[in-house]
């Protein structure tokens, strides 16, 4: 019996001791099964990771290309025109003191530059444009004309702004609201300059406003800036493979407070013509042609004052390769200066609050260098600018007010011989 029992006890033990056994390679085993699991699931997310990111790489590459497809066909002009600095980095079209903007194409033969004059968006004009858009503003061949050129500069004679208060003591002072910048880029303008004495009627506020403004347009401007530093900067842009430099400067300011400073916004002076006469040099370093833009002379005379002439000619003996005014209102005569036209008032371009006869100068520069002045003549009525159908009075006058130049029939000017 006692041998019965101890046979049991073994069994018992022995039948105990397996359980223990298996119990543990059981639980040793779950790690390594959930570790599996584990990884099976790594892997699985790995996986779909990795099939995520290709299509993403895919789609980004999509982009890329679609977006080199959008490069290399632009939809306008303005799309091939971009800021770069002197180390090849593309930043903001007004970021540099001295900016340049240059376009992919390759060299023209020929480059055409367009200048109007003054340009009032009124309330008027505005209402006109609202109804029927820059096709009621601008006759369709006046139109066709600007977006023709290469390069479009206009005086812009008010400030882009609902802000600040207007001057006091001041006869007129003019304003747009910011949303009309829109007919700028449906005219074609490329450039515009702020020297003159209404881009300050509504303040310091309102001029910061319009350079905020037309800086998001990517509309290049001078005469005017945050500081002296920015408003008498040299605009570069490069069309066809050659670089055109632009200034602006106005002798017209209704108070010294107007002038930019070391840190005051305003506009950029040329009474003392020292610092202007010093831009173009500088800009006629690197540039191929310079235009020195100025708002000068008396209001509504045909005939420019004898300093207007004296500071032209020492603008072209700086680097000036054409000089062209703004303020009368009113068309003034043309003079060449060492084989270099000067326009002393492109009159009104499209001025809202007065209505009459005016012309878009037309510079065409061929492949040799030498430059060609047409005149496009225009009229303007009720807000309205067309095409002169018999400009034949017109030119007949404006050569007479000019001094040694004669003007065709067609609005071709050339210097006399002498």
């Amino acid at each position: 019996m006692k041998i019965v029992k101890s046979i049991a006890n073994i069994l018992i033990g022995i039948c105990l001791l397996l359980a223990v056994v298996i119990v543990l390679k059981t639980d040793a085993g779950q790690p390594d099964d959930a570790a599996g699991l584990s990884e099976d699931r790594n892997h699985a997310a790995q996986k779909d990771a990795d099939q995520e990111n290709t299509e993403r790489e895919n789609a980004g590459l999509d982009n890329r290309k679609q977006n080199e497809a959008q490069k290399e066909e632009p939809s306008d002009r303005d799309s091939a025109e971009r800021a770069e600095t002197g180390d090849g980095h593309i930043k903001d079209p007004q970021e540099q003191p001295d900016q340049t903007t240059e376009d992919s194409g390759k060299d023209a033969k020929e480059l055409l530059l367009a200048f109007g004059g003054d340009v009032l968006l009124s309330d008027g004009l505005n209402a006109v444009y609202d109804k029927g858009g820059i096709a009621s503003v601008y006759d369709s061949r006046v139109l066709e004309k600007m977006q023709a050129a290469d390069i479009l500069m206009i005086n812009q004679e008010f400030p882009f702004s609902t802000k600040g208060t207007a001057m006091e003591d001041k006869q007129y002072t003019f304003r747009a609201n910011p949303r009309y910048v829109q007919i700028f880029k449906d005219m074609g303008v490329d450039i515009v300059t702020l020297a003159n004495n209404h881009t300050l009627d509504f303040g310091p506020e309102a001029l910061l406003d319009t350079l905020s403004t037309l800086e998001d347009a990517g509309l290049p401007y001078v005469g005017a800036g945050e500081n002296l530093e920015r408003a008498a900067r040299v605009i570069r842009i490069e069309k066809g493979g050659r670089k055109i430099g632009f200034l602006g400067a106005s002798r017209v300011i209704p108070v010294t407070g107007w002038y930019a400073g070391k840190e005051r916004p305003g506009l950029f002076a040329t009474y003392d013509p020292a610092q202007m006469l010093e831009k173009i040099a500088e800009a006629k370093e690197t540039c191929d042609y310079v235009v020195a833009y100025v708002h000068w002379g008396v209001e509504y005379a045909d005939t420019p004052e004898e300093y207007q002439r004296q500071m032209a000619q020492k603008y072209i003996d700086a680097g000036a390769d054409l000089v062209v005014g703004s303020h009368p209102h009113v068309l003034q005569g043309i003079e060449y200066y060492k084989g270099k036209p000067i326009l002393y008032s492109l009159g009104n371009f499209l001025f809202g609050q007065w209505a009459g006869e005016t012309v878009m100068a037309e510079i065409t520069i061929k492949e040799d260098g030498a430059a060609g002045l047409k005149l496009v003549p225009l009229t303007m009525k009720n807000n309205q600018t067309f095409l002169m159908e018999e400009p034949k009075r017109l030119f007949e006058e404006l050569q007479r007010i000019s001094f040694g130049v004669s003007i065709s029939e067609n609005g071709i000017v050339t210097p006399n011989a002498e």
